[in-house]
């Protein structure tokens, strides 16, 4: 079936999703992954949000995270405080994944959504962290959306908003974390993973009729590609569900 490449990211990501995961995402095409995977492959997993809304059914796709939509069916309504919780509990917080994306991004997974140029006299500025620094400080997993371009997969940020591997394999620790990190990239072209030794990030998958090559093209840094393998397409149930149950109005697709 043909699909498009937002599409295929989307049900990427929402296939890392597993029954009794807690995902917290924002607006756009990370809510409308979330309600995939429940809807697809993970009908026990929770979905929470900034705003405090807790066990989401998303009958329907809100268009942020402030939307009334998110507080339908939900099991809890709070506010910031209350999502935050969720995120730090001991007993859920092992089961939690972070959806993030940011505007560059460098080998270790960290991220910028701050400034392009200097922080004082920026090229261009950003709505900045909002949970974001959060999310990738305390989360054990995070999937984190990317456009594969060069100058977003760049060789030195221009300003850290979230922490990834930092600088290598102690860098969390070094740092304060003890858990967490990112889990994968997922981009209009590949996915990404990171090494567990080294923290380096690599190509783990190119989706059909991509090469390694063409990804290489648009990043600033080399990555191993020793074991990438291409991505299987979204299966036509797949498809049908994202189109006519989470986004029949395509406000995201």
């Amino acid at each position: 079936m043909e699909y498009t490449l937002k599409e295929m990211m989307t049900i990427v990501a929402a296939r890392q999703i597993q029954d009794l995961d807690i995902v917290f995402c924002g607006t756009g095409i990370s809510m409308l992954a979330a309600m995939a995977a429940k809807k697809i492959n993970a009908p026990e997993s929770v979905i929470f949000f900034e705003t405090g809304a807790i066990d989401s059914r998303l009958e329907e796709i809100p268009m942020a995270v402030a939307d009334s939509r998110v507080m339908f069916h939900t099991s809890s309504n709070g506010g910031l405080l209350d999502a935050f919780a969720t995120m730090q509990n001991k007993i859920t917080g092992d089961h939690v994944i972070g959806i993030l994306g940011a505007a560059q991004i460098d080998k270790f997974g960290n991220l910028n959504s701050t400034v392009i140029g200097d922080y004082d006299h920026p090229k261009t500025r950003f709505s900045g962290s909002g949970g974001g620094c959060d999310v990738a400080s305390f989360v054990p997993k995070s999937l984190i959306f990317m456009q594969q371009e060069r100058r977003k997969f760049v060789k030195k940020l221009d300003y850290l908003t979230s922490p990834g591997y930092l600088d290598g394999p102690d860098g969390r620790t070094n740092a304060g974390l003890s858990r967490g990190g990112p889990m994968m990239v997922i981009t209009n072209m590949g996915t990404m993973g990171f090494d567990d030794t080294t923290k380096e990030m690599y190509l783990s998958g190119y989706y059909p009729g991509i090469t390694p090559e063409q990804i290489l093209e648009k990043m600033e840094f080399s990555v191993d590609v020793s074991r990438a393998g291409e991505v299987a397409p979204p299966t036509a149930e797949e498809l049908r569900i994202l189109r006519e149950e989470c986004d029949p109005q395509g406000l995201i697709l």
